[in-house]
């Protein structure tokens, strides 16, 4: 008798213990196709109206800017320029599941300041073609194509030279910071990224989301089958090498200067993220924690601070100044 109960006590403790993590597997299995293909957020007219408004505000001129990427995929978007520009561009990234609306806010100082921007929807976002979203994999090779149809509508009878007189910054937020980061990794116009709330890689953010966005330890232990199974399965689907989409190692394969930003009470990308980021970066750099701020939302709890740093920093790159 006692042995049988002794067996059925030890049934239950592996069911327990053993149930959670076939569970997280089969979850991760059953989302990574999600992962792939996020949530379209489409660019309806009521948001170009809120776009013009806010651009009016500012003192920008909107025009259409449509790129074919390398596998043949268009990329649409917009060139934004300021009343009165003071030569420099930067390429604004927003984060998944968004489009470009996503960034303007960031979009309203830049060109306040006499920055033109390009705003465009990454590939599977908004207006843009594509089925996939590759987190900087393809998304980087996508911004070489944005940064070569700048130059040639912006000079094409002198595009050879055109590199060396344009000043081209990048800024993103959560997915666009990944991206913003590894494009600046393989291209040499680019000349410093703020990137607020990336992922270090997509390992690292996976298990953030296995732990709930509440314990990555619980992520990497219990239920580590779910961030396996997700990345697992997105390999397969697509080719996609996850180890290479990677962040923090894109900065550590070229000196560009970056301005990181964490959000204190982020909990869908923790400041480890941003931290790992730092340590590996080789370039000059800057971190910045902003106190209270959810994901992304540094803007929206310190505008007057973001504004300040964020152009100083662009100003000390392009004379040349120290910004560690």
């Amino acid at each position: 008798m006692a042995i049988t109960l002794r067996r059925r006590i030890i049934r239950i403790l592996l069911i327990l213990l053993l149930l959670p993590p076939i569970l997280a597997g089969i979850a991760g299995w059953l989302v990574a196709p999600g992962f792939l293909h996020p949530v379209r957020r489409e660019l309806t007219p009521d948001l170009i109206r809120e776009a013009d408004a806010s651009f009016a505000h500012s003192g920008g001129h909107r025009e259409d800017f449509n790129v074919r990427a390398p596998d043949g995929i268009l990329l649409r978007g917009w060139i934004v320029r300021p009343d009165h520009p003071n030569g420099s561009w930067v390429l604004l990234f927003h984060g998944v599941a968004d489009n470009r609306i996503g960034v303007i806010g960031q979009s309203e100082f830049l060109l306040r300041a006499g920055y033109s921007v390009v705003m465009m929807d990454a590939r599977a976002h908004g207006a843009s073609e594509g089925q996939l979203a590759t987190y900087g994999w393809l998304e980087r090779k996508d911004t070489t194509a944005i940064i070569d149809a700048l130059a040639i509508r912006e000079r094409p009878s002198v595009f050879t030279g055109i590199m060396s007189t344009m000043h081209i910054y990048a800024l993103g937020e959560s997915m666009g910071a990944g991206i913003a980061l590894q494009s600046a990794a393989v291209n040499p116009h680019i000349e410093a990224v703020v990137a607020e709330a990336s992922f270090a890689t997509l390992r690292e953010a996976s298990y953030d989301y296995a732990g709930l966005r509440r314990s990555p330890l619980l992520g990497k232990t219990l239920f580590a089958p779910f961030s396996w199974m997700l990345l697992y399965r997105g390999e397969k689907l697509t080719g996609l090498p996850v180890a290479e989409v990677s962040p923090e190692k894109a900065v550590a394969t070229r000196a560009v200067p970056v301005l990181l930003i964490c959000d204190e009470k982020d909990e869908a990308l923790p400041c480890r993220h941003t931290q790992r980021i730092y340590a590996a970066a080789i370039g000059p750099k800057q971190v910045w924690e902003v106190p209270g701020a959810f994901h992304t939302a540094a803007l929206g709890f310190q505008p007057a601070e973001f504004q300040r740093r964020v152009l100083d920093f662009f100003a000390n790159v392009a004379q040349a100044k120290p910004v560690q």
